[in-house]
């Protein structure tokens, strides 16, 4: 999913800290349409950078958007590029200049991933990645919410809180007949309150193929003729989507925490799963070598033992703070998320031994920083904005069959997740989402792509390390290997060797020879 653990460092301080991401469409379509008189206006268009502040909507925002380093900004495109006539969309843009302009190269461009992360929100913790580095002094750093995200316009907002608060508390455990028309019931209502609230215009038009179109613009407009990228998780998709439409277009892309975009929905979740089991094992190693671990001393026995916590909150949330419980759903979404990073695992292991005790503090912060609900209790529309993006990103599963062979594989693969009600044939929202998909699973097809790099991390438990080995041979890249347990680790001052390979490669266009592998950085 998205570069999550840089919310867990800042949220809950303790550094000092569900979704499958959709497979990527990567087939090559018609060259940049630079050519076609009605997109011209895009192309020549001046922007307006001015204070970030008027985009501020949380009081942490509000303090970091102040900060004289950044301006900010709105690039219009076409809202249907068959159309470019009609109804347009506004992209926000958030900018460092370079520190040293006299040396400037261009521009960076960044996306944390999701999809539906903002790159405006991202960028300060981006650049403050890069700070010290000849990146930071020889390009402008760019940050963009991609279209329907974040400060972006128009927006996909189709949840009230209470509405998503209904649905974070939602089980959709039960496998039988009921159960299933239940869960698909809801996931129609979902996909129709979209499709009123947002319109089937806007739905249309958010996949990525639309959002590597507006990057082309973005970085013209911007006075680059060549774009140089840096992407995380599902903004690896992004890049691997511009590298397949625009080629000659790439100066450089760094891609961290990429999928297979050669892989089906089934084996994408399939593989998912797998990676989360990994790492899910991997903590309860480092619990185990620890006095009182709530998993117990036995690696081997820590699927069961969390399940023997955290089931009995189907049936008995505990309290978590004044007014709110701790329910199963929300305690899954908890560990899930602490598992994006190492980091986190010391905060996981005592929001477990928590609800041995009663208690639901620290899996229910985790799941609200993963939901981003701010303490006043509203959301961001990152995950409204992750649905409709995967929705139109693949082809849906409609069989129920294969839905069920899903769950089943899943759920044996990664037994940490197993509730106890067994696999279930429940289809997913996008098979009754109401507009088609504009892309389909296919592997990198890029004729004429410069060298670029693709960091992969050996215990990334969303997006696994097996995804970014075979992007990188689709794409023709070097391969970064970095052992390293989170999701996603270049330019983050996670490890040095693989931080000092990107910054190479950006600045001076710099390529190891071959394949490489960064040793834990202790």
């Amino acid at each position: 999913m998205r570069i999550f653990w840089r919310a867990l460092c800042a949220s809950l301080s303790i550094l000092a800290v569900g979704a499958a991401p959709a497979p990527a469409t990567v087939r090559p379509v018609a060259a940049a349409a630079t050519g076609d008189p009605a997109l011209a206006p895009y192309y020549t268009q001046r922007l307006n950078w001015g204070s970030c502040t008027p985009l501020a909507d949380t009081d942490e925002d509000r303090v970091t958007f102040a900060d004289p380093r950044f301006d900010c900004t709105f690039l219009t495109v076409p809202l249907d590029y068959a159309h470019p006539d009609g109804r347009q969309a506004k992209i926000a843009m958030m900018r460092v200049k370079a520190t040293d302009p006299a040396r400037r190269i261009g521009t960076v461009f960044t996306d944390p991933g999701g999809p539906g992360g903002s790159g405006v929100e991202f960028l300060p913790r981006f650049a403050d990645g890069v700070r010290d580095t000849a990146v930071a002094q020889r390009f402008d750093l760019v940050g963009f919410d991609p279209r329907g995200v974040g400060k972006s316009t128009p927006t996909i907002d189709c949840s009230t809180t209470a509405e998503i608060d209904a649905e974070r508390a939602d089980l959709d455990l039960d496998p039988s007949p009921e159960g299933v028309a239940q869960t698909e019931a809801e996931n129609r209502e979902f996909a129709r309150r979209c499709a009123d609230r947002v319109g089937l215009d806007v739905l249309a038009n958010v996949g990525t193929r639309d959002v590597a179109r507006d990057l082309h613009i973005a970085h013209r407009v911007l006075g680059d003729d060549r774009l140089t990228y840096v992407g995380y998780s599902y903004g690896t998709r992004i890049g691997a989507e511009y590298a397949a439409q625009f080629p000659a277009d790439v100066r450089a892309l760094v891609l961290d925490g990429a999928i297979d975009p050669s892989l089906g929905p089934v084996e994408s979740r399939v593989t998912q799963s797998r990676g989360f089991q990994r790492t899910f094992d991997n903590f309860a190693a480092a619990c185990a070598e620890q006095s009182g671990c709530p998993l117990g001393s036995d690696p081997a026995k820590a699927s069961a033992r969390l399940q023997e916590i955290l089931r009995p909150l189907i049936d008995e949330p505990v309290p978590a703070e004044p007014g709110r419980v701790l329910g199963y759903t929300d305690a899954m979404t908890g560990v899930f998320a602490a598992l994006y990073s190492e980091a986190a695992w010391g905060f996981l292991a005592q929001g477990i031994a928590q609800v041995e005790q009663g208690r639901g503090t620290n899996l229910l912060r985790l799941a609200d920083i993963y939901y981003e609900r701010d303490p006043k209790g509203d959301y961001s529309n990152l995950l409204e904005a992750f649905q409709a993006i995967n929705c139109v990103d693949s082809e849906p599963v409609t069989d129920p069959e294969t839905a069920l062979l899903i769950s089943a594989e899943s759920l044996r693969l990664a037994p940490f997740t197993d509730a106890g009600f067994g696999p279930s044939a429940a289809r997913e929202l996008c098979a009754f989402w109401p507009v088609p998909p504009t892309s389909k699973a296919g592997p990198v097809v890029a004729p004429g792509l410069p060298p670029t790099i693709v960091v992969s991390s050996t215990g990334d438990p969303a997006t696994p390390y097996e995804d970014g080995v075979a992007l990188a041979r689709q794409m023709g890249a070097r391969l970064v290997s970095v052992e390293h347990d989170s999701h996603t680790v270049v330019l983050q001052k996670a490890n040095a060797c693989a931080d000092e390979i990107a910054v190479r490669y950006l600045v001076d266009l710099q390529l190891p020879e071959g394949d490489v592998t960064c040793a834990r950085q202790r």
